[in-house]
């Protein structure tokens, strides 16, 4: 654990500088109670499977392969479990926020937006079903989430998404009016908010850890230091190549969500990587902790450039993210002093708490902002592509992508018929993502 007593403050992290003698760990907090394992494992000469990526997407496919009788072996290119999967802030929802209703109705059509956001339902109920299930200890819990409104226009804008998230998929939420706000988070910095009371929360550390283990228990592989550095067909399926040697299959997912590439180009032109950044803080006074988030909910708003943040399972800390500053390096306290600012605007009371732990992942983003499952025309399978809302969308794809690679009528989703744009320009887009985010922050701060 992180010397606290050495950490620089909140205030001191806004400025991006720290006295020289401060420290602050660059590594997940989450990774205190669940350290990242080296694997020294040797992968098969073949498998049934093999899976590319051991974030929740690839080991949530693996366990469903493994409970229905396939051999599965998962690749890693580094240490199991170093990329987005553990690097998250653990909250979970059903997948909905990245449209509204009446957007999404616009995008799609009523009967295709009511099934995809009833399907965003069934994601968040998986992950439950599968955390109970296979009796892994990641604290789970139906804690609710709470959504501030940055403006007075945003809460009605959110009062009329409620009524029609309730109207066209049955999505039970209350509206909180700035009056009452401080009864779900001890700030006045928002005009109110909108609270689910079906999402969740879990330690993404212990649950990546836990879903390893079953795999294991099970007789599958999780093989770390082993990238795929090739795929090619053969006549029983495909031969994928790793610095360990090669593995013939029958079947080949690719579950590498933000940290997609080149190894299958068909998707690695459908996939732009985004910065997403987290701060922790040390331990919160009792009588200072008690009255800012009094509901223990995970938070977020409604800004373009959102941040969310939540309590440490058990503990007075407060996990807080949002983009991360990718004008800075990611060891660089100017890489996360924009979260701090945001946490101050909201808590001031925080100045002096220290901040122990910054770090980053990578998200996988799409050109239309949508998960996507399916075969490639080579035949490869794939689940990428979270936006943002991986952790029940992750395991859910993970487990219908292996229901589908066996030919099962329950791996049908909502999503199977979606086209899967490429984006246009795409070494481009993935260069150009800084200056968007910074002018959507420009108008969030604008109002315009």
């Amino acid at each position: 654990m992180a010397d606290e007593s050495q950490a620089p403050t909140v205030a001191e992290l806004t400025r991006g500088s720290m006295a020289p003698a401060a420290k602050l760990a660059y590594r997940p907090y989450w990774w205190e109670a669940a350290p990242r394992q080296q694997s020294n494992a040797t992968p098969p000469k073949g498998a049934d499977v093999v899976i590319v990526g051991s974030g929740f997407t690839g080991l949530s496919a693996a366990l469903t392969l493994l409970r229905q009788g396939r051999s599965a072996v998962v690749l890693e290119r580094g240490v199991p479990g170093y990329g987005a999967s553990t690097r998250n802030g653990g909250q979970i929802g059903s997948g909905n926020q990245k449209f509204r209703v009446k957007r999404l109705i616009a995008l799609r059509g009523e009967k295709k937006a009511e099934a995809l956001l009833r399907e965003g339902v069934r994601m968040l109920d998986y992950i439950e079903h599968l955390v109970t299930a296979e009796k892994i200890d990641c604290r789970f819990s139906r804690c609710g989430r709470f959504r501030a409104a940055v403006r007075p226009e945003h809460y009605e804008a959110m009062a009329r998404d409620m009524e029609d998230l309730k109207r066209v998929a049955g999505v039970e939420s209350f509206m909180v009016p700035r009056a009452e706000q401080r009864s779900e988070i001890g700030s006045d910095a928002f005009f109110g908010g909108s609270v689910l009371p079906g999402d969740a929360s879990l330690h993404p550390g212990l649950y990546h850890a836990g879903l390893i283990h079953r795999i294991t228990e099970a007789g599958g592989q999780v093989v770390g230091n082993a990238p795929a550095q090739s795929i090619s067909q053969s006549q029983s399926g495909f031969v994928v190549r790793t610095p360990l040697g090669e593995i013939a299959c029958k079947d080949v997912i690719i579950a590498t969500n933000g940290y997609t590439d080149s190894l299958v180009p068909e998707l690695g032109r459908r996939i732009v990587p985004i910065g997403s950044g987290l701060i922790a803080t040390g331990e919160i006074p009792e009588a200072m902790f008690s009255g800012l988030l009094p509901k223990n909910r995970v938070y977020g708003n409604t800004n373009r450039v959102f941040y969310y943040f939540r309590a440490a399972p058990g503990e007075r800390r407060i996990i807080w993210g949002g983009r991360v500053g990718r004008l800075a390096a990611n060891t660089s306290p100017k890489a996360f002093r924009h979260l701090a600012r945001d946490m101050l605007r909201v808590f001031p009371v925080l100045a002096e708490v220290p901040v122990t732990h910054a770090w980053d992942g990578q998200i996988g983003y799409t050109y239309d902002e949508v998960p996507h499952l399916g075969r490639t025309a080579q035949g490869i399978h794939y689940a990428v592509g979270y936006c943002g809302t991986g952790v029940s969308r992750a395991t859910y794809f993970g487990h219908k992508v292996a229901l589908q690679l066996m030919g099962g009528a329950e791996g049908r989703t909502a999503f199977d018929d979606l086209a899967f744009p490429s984006f246009p320009a795409h070494p481009v887009a993935r260069h150009a993502v800084p200056v968007v985010e910074t002018w959507y922050r420009i108008r969030d701060a604008t109002n315009t």
